[in-house]
């Protein structure tokens, strides 16, 4: 267990154990001012402390992340569970849709944390010498680039030492605060209620905008839940209760103290709390935090990227395993120096992490209005809560979420515009992938020759030849074209013909007893459905040899195997825009070869090619 809650502190809480370098700051000398008055700081502190508390605490420890999908977290993960134990409802096609954007909003997010991270970071030397300033940004582009070149390199050694890094840093975190607070006990008070409804009630309007910025403090709450997969429910809340919270509380309030003693601290609170002989080391850990921090969003990239390739959102991509031991540790080479490029160009745009904060907060606050959604949807129809205690929770986390999602959209102009196109954009291409390839299987089946038709008129008349042919078919009806093709072409019929369908399923993993499904035809052919679910590696022969019941066991260098590739002719059908059309040609024609998805052995493969008019 401590292993798991120590392994927890060091992937899971990188993301919201950074918030301090930038979150106090930012409220104070934003893109919304306040006056640093001992009235905005108890408010602010408090809206802090409450917004940990119902976001962090109540709504992702105590609700989200008891909505696993068999032990499994995330919002494709969280989609896929309420889409399947809906039963097809009406309103799930709208679900659909928000789990996707919310998808494509934590791709902004993965290219804004490392950026806002490390150059809060990187900034705090300016804190030791102002004559550091020309060098933040490239010591800042210097550390990006080899935390992205690392990754080829897998991250389980590295894994390793993130656990006592962030212990480390986390236990730095509150002693700087205490350190503060003995000057200021009485900052201690500030963890009232009262003063963030005071901040309301006599100061609407700046209360409402210094949402935008406290909700910076918690950015990465998301992680909680999809990462809870790798360490489990109870680890994560046991770290997040008993060590994560009360660090970063006390850090707030030690900030809050400075404030109190020297307003001039605002520039950087964070590292103005430390002594100067302590500045330097300080910034050194807390960059180290920060690229622990960047790492675990981009290994969580990844980890989206095969749930989306897997449920049908995404074309097939190279995802390299670097780790022999752990299935979890994958690196797919397009994500990486996509997000590095993205990176890049968003640090030399923005320049410092006080404009990049502008741009951070409405990806984070999107995808956690989305999740209430969805946890609403849970709760109503999966949980079958009491409807008048399901409403109360509902209301309260639509009404939260919702307040700090419209402060943000105000910064849409000063940066927040980024996130949104970048989520629009990958929401565009995520949906005409999903809607390209329902075309095109609907057109295949269209054209598709029944089966027992196929194996009355060709079978008995076509020369066999010894060994297997599986042909790969997104169908599990009617006959593949790459069968056809072969036929027409080549004149001949193998010994053992199967005709082979994978399925990926709405759930983690499938039990090994329920990966084949076998019909046996006449004649030699066999129809197979391999199912896998959507945090598995689809590997074709390895699971055929696990097969006895068909005709005997597979041998590879006895089987062949026949893709067929489809060259897509954009047209007026009805279906998509016809620029969607040509979208969805381009995704087609730049996908990973089913081969090397697929795991298929190299030199027993053939691809017949056939169009396809969708």
């Amino acid at each position: 267990m401590w292993r798991l809650v120590v392994g927890a502190i060091g992937i899971v809480f990188g993301d919201i154990g950074t918030s301090p370098l930038y979150a106090m700051k930012e409220t104070f000398i934003g893109h919304h001012r306040l006056p640093v008055e001992s009235f905005f700081i108890y408010g602010v502190v408090s809206l802090v402390f409450w917004t940990m508390v119902m976001i962090v605490t109540v709504k992702y420890v105590g609700f989200i992340m008891r909505a696993d999908n068999n032990g499994e977290g995330g919002s494709m993960s969280l989609l896929a569970l309420i889409t399947r134990r809906s039963g097809g409802a009406g309103w799930t096609a709208s679900l659909v849709m928000l789990g996707v954007f919310a998808t494509a909003l934590f791709y902004g997010d993965s290219v804004i944390t490392p950026a806002i991270s490390v150059l809060s970071a990187v900034e705090g030397l300016t804190t030791v010498s102002p004559g550091f300033g020309p060098w933040v940004l490239p010591i800042a582009t210097a550390i990006l680039v080899f935390l992205f070149v690392l990754q080829a390199r897998g991250t389980e050694t590295m894994g390793k030492l993130f656990g006592p890094i962030v212990l480390v840093y986390f236990a730095t975190l509150a002693v700087l605060g205490v350190m503060q607070i003995v000057t200021r006990p009485e900052v201690l008070f500030a963890l009232s209620p009262h003063y963030a409804a005071e901040f309301f009630a006599q100061r609407p309007m700046l209360a409402f905008l210094a949402l935008g910025s406290v909700v910076l403090a918690v950015t990465g709450a998301e992680a909680l839940y999809a990462d809870m997969g790798h360490f489990g429910r109870r680890p994560i809340s046991i770290a997040w209760l008993y060590l994560v919270f009360p660090a970063l509380i006390l850090n707030y309030l030690g900030q809050a103290a400075l404030l109190l003693n020297d307003p001039s601290a605002v520039s950087n609170p964070f590292f103005r709390m430390a002594p100067d002989e302590w500045r330097l080391p300080l910034v050194i850990l807390a960059t180290m935090a920060t690229v622990i921090a960047s790492q675990a969003v981009i290994s969580g990239a990844f980890s989206i990227t095969q749930q989306a390739i897997q449920l049908g959102f995404i074309p097939r991509m190279r995802i390299t395993h670097t780790s022999a031991t752990t299935v979890g540790q994958i690196y797919i080479p397009t994500v990486n120096w996509t997000l590095l490029v993205m990176v890049l160009l968003l640090v030399f745009t923005f320049g410092n992490s006080t404009d990049l904060a502008a741009a951070y907060g409405i990806a984070v606050t999107g995808t956690m209005f989305i999740t209430a959604c969805m946890l609403g949807v849970l709760m109503f129809r999966v949980w079958k809560f009491n409807r008048i205690l399901a409403g109360i929770l509902f209301a309260a986390f639509i009404i939260i979420d919702g307040a700090y999602l419209a402060s943000n959209m105000l910064k849409v102009t000063d940066g927040g515009w980024f996130p949104l196109l970048v989520g629009i954009v990958i929401f565009t291409l995520l949906t005409t992938w999903s809607k390209g390839r329902k075309l095109m299987m609907e057109r295949l089946r269209e054209s598709a020759m029944p089966i027992k038709v196929f194996i009355q008129s060709a079978a008995n008349s076509a020369t066999r030849v010894p060994g297997t042919a599986v042909f790969m078919t997104s169908t599990p009806e009617g006959v593949p074209h790459a069968l056809l093709h072969n036929l027409k072409h080549n004149k001949v019929l193998h010994e053992r013909v199967i005709l082979l369908t994978v399925k990926v399923i709405d759930e983690p993993y499938v039990a090994e007893p329920n990966r084949v499904r076998l019909e046996h035809l006449e004649s030699g052919f066999h129809r197979m459905v391999l199912c896998y679910g959507f945090m598995e590696e689809v590997d074709v022969p390895a699971a055929l040899k696990r097969i006895h019941n068909c005709e005997g066991e597979f041998r590879m260098m006895e089987t062949s195997f026949f893709l067929a590739r489809q060259t897509l002719l954009p047209s007026a059908r009805p279906g998509m825009m016809l620029w969607r059309e040509k979208l969805f040609a381009w995704m087609l024609r730049n996908a990973e070869s089913a081969m090397e998805f697929f795991r298929l052995p190299t030199n027993r493969v053939v691809e017949l090619g056939s169009q396809v008019e969708i």
